[in-house]
């Protein structure tokens, strides 16, 4: 089973993703972390990575496509992921090879996902930052979400609850299937 969770930053999104990852044994693929690791690295990728997460902006798509595609290779997802924060544009969709057999969109407002954004106080989470990312996603990210509802596989969750409740929610689903 291919699984998507897709929301803006601080939607909640990864706790619930590493969740349903535990529950149904299946491999956790985070894009924000990987591309964060990458950073890391003393490379011109790792670099040029850092720059652009720095700024609050994408990576570019060709990385971002390369990256989990080549991650995506290996045998241990031959089995199904879950794959937190991607694809983020039409075009890192258009390069994905991988169809997801579900999409849970873990929909919040603007004013809550900043909120608990600065409660988490990572480096790269500046005011312009977090701003420039929220526009980003609104108008790269949600246009994609049409496709996946228009494809039957998109399931809205409203992550403003508990986090217990969505995963309610959510785990609800699994057991409807």
């Amino acid at each position: 089973m291919r699984v998507i969770f897709l929301g803006p930053q601080g939607s909640g999104k990864s706790t619930q993703a590493k969740m349903v990852a535990d529950e149904l044994s299946l491999p956790y693929i985070e894009m924000g972390q990987m591309l964060r690791d990458k950073a890391q690295e003393k490379s011109d990728l790792g670099e040029s990575i850092k720059k652009s997460l720095g700024a609050g902006e994408l990576v570019t798509d060709n990385i971002a496509i390369d990256l989990l595609n080549n991650t995506l290779n290996d045998p241990e997802f031959a089995h199904g992921f879950i794959l937190d924060g991607y694809p983020r544009n039409q075009a890192q969709l258009d390069g994905f090879k991988y169809s997801p057999d579900k999409v849970f969109y873990v929909k919040v407002t603007d004013e809550e996902a900043i909120k608990r954004l600065t409660l988490r106080a990572r480096a790269d989470d500046t005011k312009e930052a977090l701003l420039r990312r929220l526009e980003i996603y609104h108008e790269k990210t949600e246009p994609l979400l049409k496709k996946y509802k228009n494809a039957g596989i998109l399931t809205k969750i409203n992550g403003e609850k508990s986090i217990d409740d969505v995963r309610q929610e959510i785990k609800s689903y699994f057991k409807n299937e």
